[in-house]
């Protein structure tokens, strides 16, 4: 019997031993957060319309659960909805929308299909076929009126009768789409008025930018496609907005003043469908007008208020509307040097600034109207983390409704008394909770088990330097499993450090990306800082790249390689880089503005001279080439080339149309040009970014190239 037990605690210790030295596989590093090891979620979570109960997918099926109660029902379950289909199967339930309890949609199989609660029973109640070149599909408040795209026209489908808005034979003249490139925080261009008799939409005229080729190689042979891609300091597209009477079928254009190629954006309606708010923005993007129109004649009623900047201003937010009221809407403004909420009224302009400090909004959730209560997520514990607040806007009193450290994020019930709330910190996978906004007491409806706990797992340290102004700057090193103190270790310097992107977050895993804990279990250090230029730190931290990018980004990235070289186990002549898009460019930039450092490199998808990227981006961190020659020269890599003593991996996606092909292939011909070599290679089908499982072959690939000249 003693016998027995020893033997049976063998096998548990070396099942625990074995469970500790498991090692991520290439797929698992790199697509495992989204297959099998991805993190338990509450799937499609959406508030009912009364807001006492909470809706959830489940497999074949939907659940809803009773707030108070927490009774759960099956809402709406795959066999429902297959008994309502004749002559065919649905095989799997699609993404159900819920208008309320009792109405939804769903699209399968190129047809949209309305579906309502007939006693215990789901009935199709209408359908709507829809051609295969649809896209941007928007439907409007009354839940049955649809907008949508096919190729460049726009299009309305009432009763089941398609009228075309639109008519332009120009495939060049588009309406309906996000335009500017999605820059301005703009993600579509159907605006559908509160009341449902009007579109406002989109035209953009791209006639006069100039063509761009992008070949497709998957055929025999070879066909151009050409895209317009408008390059800084060239013709951009010209932009107008539109409005569709549903009933009069008739079309009248806002009367927008200014340059032809001004940006407009954050287009917002009035609650009641009389007027249409814009942000008219110049070129220079220094400038912006807040205007409101007339949305039957099109007529400029007024500008509310406006705003400048000695760099530029970025308007990203419509506006929002506070609850039953026509005329008091919340602005979101970096002004003060941060994005806060400033309290607007269309007759006393503005009222207040509602939320105040050296942080953040993140995120306008809603309001709870009889309490006066506005919800939003902000930075103002740590730019390492999110946090859920409540605000009186008469009062300012303001609490902070979460309590645990770390990312998160939330859905406000339509009357504010709820809000479900997710997230996650270096320990913790998931946690989903619904917080009563009143008493602040919570009901936890999920907490994720570590879908890595079986994996070894490297030491991960939080890292605070100074830039050489004194601003703190947060770094994350990752040190190799089994880590020695005494022994050097080849070391990666992962980065981006451009706008709109944050690396380091206090978030699950702690790492930020289970490639890094690859590289560790693989004998690596890996580090990764933002610097200034990144995102969620304010105005200044934003802008002290103006007009110099590649220059302050670069300073602050050699404060995290100082450090690294201080470190006794860091070997400094076994140092890597590699890094994206604008970490594409930082890398490049570092092999060769700083040869000395980085023994390899790898850089994908790089700008590589700023005259070749998008106007809205570049001109606003760069203005144009013509105001800004030395800028542009110097972050130019096509004449430093010649500069290159370390090895350095590109690679470049053969569609790529946001950082354009012909970036790499300028700097191969230049180190041609001057007998330099490179390593090169391409991804012909993918576009900016590698994704799915391609994305295994493009990681092996850089975990080969600094094994075979970093690690040896």
């Amino acid at each position: 019997m003693k016998l027995y037990k020893l033997s049976l605690l063998t096998v548990v210790l070396s099942g625990t031993v074995f469970a500790q030295t498991q090692k991520f596989t290439m797929a698992e590093a790199v697509n495992g957060l989204r297959t099998n090891l991805a993190v338990k979620n509450i799937s499609q979570f959406s508030w009912s319309e009364d807001g006492k109960s909470y809706i959830q997918a489940v497999k074949n099926g939907y659940l809803i659960t009773d707030i108070k109660t927490n009774k759960q029902d099956t809402l709406v379950s795959l066999s429902q909805l297959s008994s309502s289909f004749s002559g065919k199967k649905l095989e799997a339930l699609p993404p159900v929308k819920f208008f309320n309890n009792s109405n939804a949609y769903f699209t399968a199989d190129d047809q949209m299909y309305w579906i309502e609660k007939s006693g215990a029973d789901w009935k199709i109640k209408n359908t709507v076929s829809l051609d295969k070149d649809v896209s941007n599909v928007e439907i409007l408040g009354d839940n049955e009126t649809i907008a949508f795209t096919i190729k460049n026209n726009l299009y309305l489908n009432k009763n089941g009768k398609t009228v075309a808005i639109t008519n332009d034979a120009d495939e060049n003249i588009i309406s309906g789409q996000a335009v500017h490139r999605n820059e301005f925080g703009i993600e579509g261009g159907i605006f559908p008025s509160p009341d449902s008799e009007n579109i406002a939409f989109y035209r953009m005229d791209q006639t006069m930018v100039a063509d761009y080729p992008v070949i497709d190689w998957s055929v025999t042979p070879a066909v151009n496609e050409n895209i317009k891609y408008p390059m800084a300091g060239k013709d951009s597209h010209q932009v107008s907005l539109g409005v569709y009477n549903i009933k009069n079928k008739s079309t009248v254009f806002l009367k927008v003043d200014g340059e032809k190629d001004q940006y407009l954006t954050a287009v917002t309606w009035s609650p009641d469908s009389k007027y249409i708010f814009v942000a008219v923005l110049n070129r220079a993007q220094n400038h912006m007008k807040m205007n409101q129109y007339n949305a039957v004649t099109g007529e400029l009623v007024k500008t509310l208020f406006e705003e400048s900047n000695d760099k530029y201003v970025e308007p990203q937010h419509p506006l929002v509307f506070f609850p039953n009221s026509n005329t008091e809407f919340i602005w979101q403004s970096q002004r003060t040097g941060y994005n806060h909420l400033f309290h607007y009224s269309l007759e006393k302009g503005l009222v207040s600034q509602i939320t105040k400090g050296d942080w953040l909004v993140t995120d306008i959730l809603g309001f709870n109207e009889k309490k006066k209560e506005i919800y939003f997520v902000s930075t103002k514990e740590s730019p390492l983390e999110r946090h859920l607040y409540k605000i009186n806007w008469a009062t300012f009193k303001m609490q902070r409704i979460d309590t645990e450290a770390g990312m998160h994020s939330g859905v406000l019930s339509s009357d504010g008394n709820y809000i479900f709330d997710v997230y996650s910190n270096s320990n913790t996978p998931r946690v989903a909770n619904i917080i009563n906004t009143n008493t602040l007491k919570y009901n936890n409806i999920l907490t994720s088990d570590n879908p890595l706990k079986n994996y070894q797992r490297p030491e991960i340290k939080n890292i605070s330097l100074k830039a050489d102004d004194g601003t703190p700057l947060y770094g994350k090193i990752i040190l190799p499993v089994n880590f020695d103190p005494n022994k050097k270790y080849p070391t990666i310097v992962y980065l981006y450090n451009g706008p709109h992107l944050q690396l380091v977050t206090n978030t699950f895993p702690a790492s930020g990306n289970l490639w890094y804990e690859y590289m560790a279990q693989n004998g690596y250090i890996i580090f990764t800082m933002d610097g200034r230029g990144s995102s969620n730190r304010g105005m200044k931290f934003e802008q002290a790249v103006f007009r110099n990018l590649g220059t302050t980004e670069m300073n602050d990235q050699m404060k995290g390689v100082e450090y690294l070289k201080s470190l006794p186990y860091v070997d400094a002549d076994r140092m890597g880089i590699h890094g994206w898009s604008f970490g594409g460019f930082m890398t490049t930039s570092f092999m060769l503005r700083h040869p000395e450092v980085f023994k390899v490199g790898v850089a994908g998808g790089p700008v590589i001279d700023w005259n070749m990227y998008e106007i809205m981006y570049t001109e606003r961190y760069m203005d144009t080439p013509k105001e800004n020659p030395k800028g542009y020269a110097a972050a130019n890599l096509l004449d430093k080339v010649q500069n290159l003593k370390g090895k350095l991996l590109m690679i470049h996606g053969a569609q790529d149309n946001v950082v354009v092909w012909q970036h790499s292939i300028k700097f191969i011909k230049a180190a041609v040009d001057n007998g330099v070599q490179l390593d090169y290679f391409v991804y012909p089908g993918h576009e900016h970014n590698v994704i799915g499982k391609d994305r295994v072959h493009l990681m092996q690939k850089v975990t080969d190239y600094f094994d075979e000249y970093l690690k040896k």
